[in-house]
């Protein structure tokens, strides 16, 4: 068995996910197999700025999103739109009921399986949306035409709705994409929409967490996915190695050995809150301190995550009155004047891909 320490594991998973690399395109960035998530206003197109892609020059047409793991809306090529949906479809109808939450207790009463139910959602979804309609219109159509198993009342907005998971995981299965830079979203039919018989080899999701999130036990992979842990089991890839990290058992691509051995990183990135590399299901390999980790990822308003040399180092937020921009970092560590400089580089980086110029950036020592 391999051993390797979180150091390892930390530039491992810099590396793979390109955190080091000061260019790149669409085609060689490893994040877009397993999908960029794309929350709040630096989400996937900063995520790839931040891996070198030039976003500026990269066509709206090129890219598509989804709503597509834990329902949340990712980023792919629009390229791999067939891969990407065989991929992101649920194992079984077990494992539906799990990625589906409450909403599988009233199915399951009425005698509709899950996976059934998805289609049918997503047949009626499909008829809702000849052109591109707003996601509001499509709940509130959808809420007339389906049976009561597939509704709930919504206190705050004091109507019925279908439960959200069916209906935001449903959009793929009827062909329909998120359009870009819409609040609130709106959905549209994918020209041309098919679905690959099987996700292939880079976009199966077990495989992709591994590679680029890995060493990693089943029960990591299936908290990213809100999959069942025997269902990942039975579907976990045969050429793996075992590698013991700080006392445990994980897993990694064989092929992908090599690159866990001892090597430096370096770079300074400024990741937004909901970034891959934030994504990882083993927090406490990433911030081994409780307190720091409540912090980075607290019940409501995530701050950006400072990467340094591969260990994180802080938190970030965003501040911005009126015309004026400032980066408000919160160290965790003595930051000395290179990491400083290198910071504000980064954040005159964010100015720049925001469009806003930078009044400053202010660390909090």
């Amino acid at each position: 068995m391999d051993v390797a320490d979180r150091r390892q594991v930390l530039n491992f998973r810099v590396r793979a996910q390109q955190l080091d690399r000061t260019g790149g395109s669409l085609a060689d960035t490893a994040v877009l197999d397993i999908g960029v998530q794309d929350t709040g206003p630096d989400g996937s197109r900063w995520a790839l700025a931040v891996r070198g892609v030039d976003v500026a020059a990269v066509s709206a047409e090129e890219l598509t999103l989804l709503w597509t793991v834990r329902g949340a809306p990712h980023l792919y090529r629009r390229a791999d739109l067939p891969q990407v949906a065989a991929a992101v479809e649920p194992f079984s109808d077990a494992d539906a009921g799990k990625r589906i939450f409450d909403a599988a207790r009233p199915l399951k009463a009425a005698g509709i399986g899950n996976l059934a139910a998805l289609d049918e959602v997503a047949a009626r979804m499909r008829d809702v949306v000849g052109g591109p309609t707003v996601k509001g219109e499509v709940s509130g159509r959808l809420a007339e035409m389906m049976p009561e198993p597939y509704l709930r009342f919504c206190r705050p907005c004091s109507t019925t709705h279908l439960y959200e998971m069916p209906f935001r995981l449903a959009a793929v299965r009827a062909g329909l994409e998120l359009q870009l830079d819409t609040s609130p979203p709106v959905l549209r039919r994918i020209p041309g929409f098919t679905k690959a018989a099987t996700p292939g080899g880079r976009f199966d999701l077990i495989r992709a967490y591994l590679r680029l999130l890995g060493p990693a036990t089943p029960k990591q992979v299936a908290g990213y996915l809100d999959a069942p842990v025997k269902e990942v089991k039975a579907h976990w890839p045969a050429d793996v190695i075992e590698v013991e990290v700080e006392g445990e058992a994980r897993w990694l691509l064989a092929a992908d050995e090599e690159a866990l051995q001892p090597a430096d990183v370096t770079a300074i990135r400024l990741l937004g809150p909901f970034d891959l590399f934030l994504q990882a299901r083993d927090r406490e390999t990433l911030v081994p301190d409780p307190v720091r980790a409540k912090e980075l990822w607290p019940v409501l308003g995530r701050p950006g995550a400072v990467l340094a040399d591969g260990e994180l180092v802080g938190t970030w937020r965003p501040r911005r009155t009126g015309r004026t921009f400032t980066v408000a970092v919160q160290p965790w560590q003595k930051l000395p004047g290179t990491r400083r400089k290198a910071i504000v580089e980064q954040a005159e980086r964010l100015a720049a891909y925001r469009g806003v110029p930078l009044a400053g950036v202010d660390f909090a020592d």
